[in-house]
């Protein structure tokens, strides 16, 4: 066993991470410094690239090793160590059993790492099941095409669940009905930043043969000045890098691309006029995609001050179908109504031409029952 100095913490003892080079270890590793926890690295490799990542180091044996226990017990021992961390399944059952006889006082401070990994998928598929058991009427002038399934939508649960971002469980659901209910064309989201909502609209696409996904961002620090009533999410924003923003995006949305999303890096109402003249984008990252010009779904999650969610409408609004939706997100929103006023304020001037709108989670949407500027 060969062991480097380290420096306990005063009122905690340290934890030994073991296997140390796993993500989930570094990802272990990472919080826990942030938190002033004394940590200690160990692994059973001659050399592992983790290490130098670590402010204290020990070298274990394999757990098939005789002498495991006995080093494992020394370095307790010699470091007073209180936790052991391991995302190694294998690892966590042979400490889970001999721990309690080795060293009575030290515990795994992780459950069992199958539990952990699984958890999503168990919670995503339970959730849908509970939301399948209950229907949800909707009045819509578009009939419904057959739902997906459970496992498709456990999936989209699952995977939108990973990507970072808000969008309530109700607002899915909602979210799920309408494209359920919708005609064949364009989905438009104004505002998508790192991708969550634009994975499940370009999914949802997909699962109901509506047509592709145009995301519109110009992922601007600038263009995110929202004057929201006390200015904390101004405050916020401004901390954020909109440049990994646009990669995080990019990431998140490339292995579901296959010709079938894109984005303009635009304020909406130029991406508007861009889109009106020009309904093919082309992108380094997702390559060239031809766009029907005619929006079956608008997602409106820009900018949310008052005047910027007007103009989101205004500039979009008269692309969307007879039968097509609109959708305001954050009409529901602590921070300010802009969302809300614009969304009130399109209603009450196109009553005529409005079939059905309803609020779920934080959002509005709104089914059109005729085109407002000649859309079929």
């Amino acid at each position: 066993m060969t062991i480097t100095a380290v420096n306990t913490h005063v009122g905690a003892k340290p934890i030994l991470i073991f296997p140390a080079c796993m993500p989930r270890s570094l990802e272990y590793l990472r919080k826990a410094l942030a938190e002033g926890r004394d940590v200690i690295g160990s692994s059973s490799l001659g050399l592992d690239p983790s290490r130098d990542k670590y402010p204290a180091w020990l070298t274990l044996p394999y757990i098939t090793d005789p002498a495991f226990a006995a080093e494992l017990k020394q370095a307790i021992d010699d470091f007073d160590i209180g936790g052991i961390y391991t995302p190694n399944p294998v690892v966590w059952y042979f400490l889970n059993r001999m721990l309690k006889n080795l060293a009575p006082g030290v515990v795994l401070v992780n459950t069992s790492p199958a539990d952990t990994e699984l958890h999503g998928y168990r919670a995503a598929l339970q959730q849908t099941e509970q939301l399948l058991e209950t229907s949800l009427p909707l009045a819509s002038n578009i009939a419904a095409k057959e739902a997906a399934t459970t496992i498709e939508l456990a999936a989209l649960h699952r995977h939108a669940d990973v990507i970072p971002g808000m969008c309530d469980h109700e607002k899915l659901r909602a979210l799920c009905e309408i494209a359920r209910h919708s005609r064949s064309g364009d989905i438009v989201e104004i505002g998508s930043w790192w991708g969550k909502s634009a994975f499940i609209l370009a999914r949802l696409a997909r699962l109901y043969q509506i047509g592709k996904l145009l995301c519109v961002d110009p992922w601007s620090n600038q263009h995110m000045v929202q004057n929201d009533e006390r200015g904390m999410v101004d405050i916020v924003s401004a901390q954020v890098d909109a440049d990994e923003a646009l990669v995080v995006f990019e990431m998140n949305l490339l292995p579901y691309n296959a010709n079938h999303v894109n984005y303009l890096r635009l304020p909406s109402v130029d991406a508007a006029t861009r889109y009106r003249s020009d309904t093919n984008v082309n992108t380094p990252a997702f390559g060239s995609t031809d766009y029907s010009g005619r929006i079956a779904i608008l997602h409106i999650d820009g900018n949310h001050s008052y005047h910027a969610a007007s103009a989101d409408i205004a500039s979009w609004s008269g692309l969307v179908l007879a039968g097509g939706w609109i959708v305001v997100d954050d009409y529901v929103w602590p921070y300010g109504d802009g969302p809300q006023r614009a969304g009130d304020e399109f209603m009450a001037a196109h009553q005529d031409k409005i079939d059905s709108a309803f609020v779920m989670g934080s959002a509005l949407f709104i089914q059109l029952s005729a085109p407002l500027d000649g859309n079929a």
